[in-house]
């Protein structure tokens, strides 16, 4: 089962840590769904979910305030009795003594952001679900073309990252090159670079490439959904390749269907043109317009009217 550790969590959300429990390092949170502790706060624990990550914003903060230290210490002695994976104040709001003293007691950590309540609810469901999504790697090359993220595949050496080098200089943009990090977030796939190799890319014969720095950053992008899978290989003579798109090919990643084209190499094709082709169809189609399949039916239409005519005769 994924998950991401509260560790994990704090560094990346660059939250302020006001106590850290001594077990803080094994705490894992598998769940993206956050509680606000406003019912537990006055007493009512029925229906409440400890296992979440619990967030105090200016409601539960002001309900707290109006108590009396003893009033507070009393509900908040319950609240922290149950294993939290951690209190977070958001919009800065100040910590009471007796929030520190309990979170000591009950061995809990307590954290804060300068973020307002639903912007920090929303950064904090959105970064666990990111991070426990179904992941997967795959070797080739992804970028967006015309705001379609085109993910380029094949065997090594057959020219992936040289198509791409030909697209950025076309004004494309870079996401990860050699290897791509593939996550299922709410039905559709999102890829990325490795930490490590962001932004860099290695061509045969030059070495390792600086994509930020050789073309600014306008030719880079941290991530991006993907839309179209290209494959290439090499020209075969024996096999017959689509000449009509009326067939469509898919490819099953991470459990989600994304349309695919094998185009064939072979000299004097530019095969950055084809990928921007490639792009700008796979536009139209999700636009509702296939151009094989108005060929078609005007095709038909042309062969059903001469059948008329001739029948008529």
């Amino acid at each position: 089962m994924q998950y991401i550790t509260l560790d994990q969590l704090i560094s990346e959300l660059d939250l302020e840590v006001i106590y850290k429990a001594t077990d803080a390092v094994d705490v894992r949170i598998f769940s993206p769904e956050i509680y606000r502790p406003g019912l537990p706060a006055a007493g009512y624990f029925e229906k409440f979910e400890p296992e979440r990550l619990q967030v105090i914003g200016n409601s539960e903060w002001h309900y707290f305030n109006h108590l009396t230290p003893e009033a507070r210490y009393e509900s908040l002695d319950k609240f922290f009795a149950y294993p939290i994976p951690a209190l977070i104040f958001s919009r800065n709001l100040e910590i009471f003594s007796e929030v520190i003293e309990l979170a000591k007691k009950h061995n809990r950590t307590i954290l804060r952001s300068a973020l307002p309540t639903s912007k920090l609810i929303n950064e904090l469901i959105n970064h666990i679900n990111f991070a426990i999504a179904p992941s997967t790697t795959v070797h080739g090359v992804l970028l967006e073309v015309y705001g379609i993220g085109v993910l380029i595949t094949g065997v090594s050496g057959v020219g992936k990252s040289e198509t791409a080098l030909e697209l950025l200089i076309r004004g494309h943009r870079l996401v990860s090159d050699d290897t791509v990090e593939i996550k299922r977030v709410e039905g559709q796939l999102r890829g990325q670079s490795p930490a490590l190799t962001r932004h860099f890319m290695e061509i045969r014969g030059i070495g390792i490439l600086d994509i930020e720095r050789l073309y600014g950053v306008g030719a880079v992008k941290e991530y991006e959904f993907i839309d179209l899978i290209v494959e290439l290989e090499l020209w075969d003579e024996n096999k017959i390749y689509d000449r009509i798109g009326l067939d469509e090919e898919t490819s099953e990643i991470l459990g989600v269907k994304i349309p695919k084209v094998t185009i064939p190499l072979r000299p004097g094709r530019n095969t950055a043109m084809i990928v921007e082709v490639a792009a700008r169809n796979n536009r139209q189609k999700r636009l509702g317009y296939n151009a094989a399949q108005a060929l078609n039916e005007r095709i038909m239409k042309e062969i059903e009217k001469r059948e008329k005519k001739f029948n008529q005769q």
